[in-house]
């Protein structure tokens, strides 16, 4: 006898979506990028008219000889409030998509209206046409942007406060820049600088690459890193993108928290 294999349980909008991008991918691993690029609709910055939650965007030249840039998100200001900073990596296997794609642009929204912070979506250099390292450099060079720039047109920042954020690629390079940034240098497996900042790892139960995420998180405990676990047992990789998903309310709230929790340390 065999076992059926469980699906996980989806509004039809979602697995709609979540079955075309499916049909995007080859077999052997690749894509088809004309394919994806009917799929991936994107959208402009909304600088003079902020959504209906009152979030502005506008999109910010970080560097361009590399065509490097980012979308930054800000909420309604409030008199007196200084905003943490989300310096966000969107996913796409370092091949796909943008800080401008539909789906990106919806979560960064989110999260900027629901944390209250101003989000830095990082729009870096995507492989072929820019090999590895690319992505890396240009996230760092991100972070080293904000440092010597600030964000004149966000709202008012605490950059003492900044974390980083992103899902599938996006969360690869979250570890490496936090790696570099806290002083480490080149990584074999999973090297971990010794300033390397707490984290929080969401795993889904039916994304394909949980495994990996469990040996990540058992990585960094054993060097003696904290690190907050948020499970999602009927998730599926990329969850976070279809507001119409419950654990996607859940795992933003996760992150408000965590934000709230580590922010307040840094200001005692």
């Amino acid at each position: 006898m065999t076992r059926r294999r469980r699906s996980p349980s989806l509004p039809c909008a979602v697995r709609v979506q979540a079955a075309g991008f499916a049909l995007g991918h080859r077999r052997d691993g690749s894509v088809r990028r004309l394919f994806f690029s009917l799929l991936d609709i994107h959208v402009r910055a909304k600088r003079r008219r902020p959504d209906a939650a009152g979030v502005r965007s506008v999109d910010v030249t970080i560097d361009a000889s590399r065509g490097l840039w980012a979308r930054v998100f800000s909420p309604s200001p409030t008199k007196g409030e200084a905003l943490p900073v989300v310096v966000f990596f969107h996913g796409g296997g370092f091949v796909l998509f943008s800080a401008a794609s539909f789906y990106y642009d919806r979560l960064c929204r989110r999260i900027c209206r629901e944390l209250r912070a101003v989000v830095v979506s990082v729009n870096y250099r995507l492989a072929p046409a820019h090999r590895f390292p690319a992505a890396y450099d240009d996230g760092l060079a991100a972070l080293r942007y904000l440092e010597a720039n600030g964000l004149p047109e966000a709202a008012a920042v605490d950059l003492s406060s900044c974390f980083l954020a992103g899902d599938s690629a996006g969360g690869n390079m979250v570890h490496h820049v936090a790696h570099v940034c806290g002083g480490g240098g080149g990584e074999h497996d999973v090297e971990v600088a010794e300033a390397f900042p707490a984290a929080m790892v969401a795993i889904g139960g039916f994304d394909l690459l949980k495994g990996w995420q469990a040996r990540y998180v058992e990585a960094l405990r054993g060097k003696g890193k904290a690190v907050r676990v948020v499970e999602y047992p009927g998730a599926i990789h990329g969850f976070c993108l279809f507001p119409e998903l419950a654990d996607s309310g859940e795992l933003v709230e996760e992150m408000k928290l965590f934000v709230q929790e580590h922010r307040t340390k840094r200001v005692q």
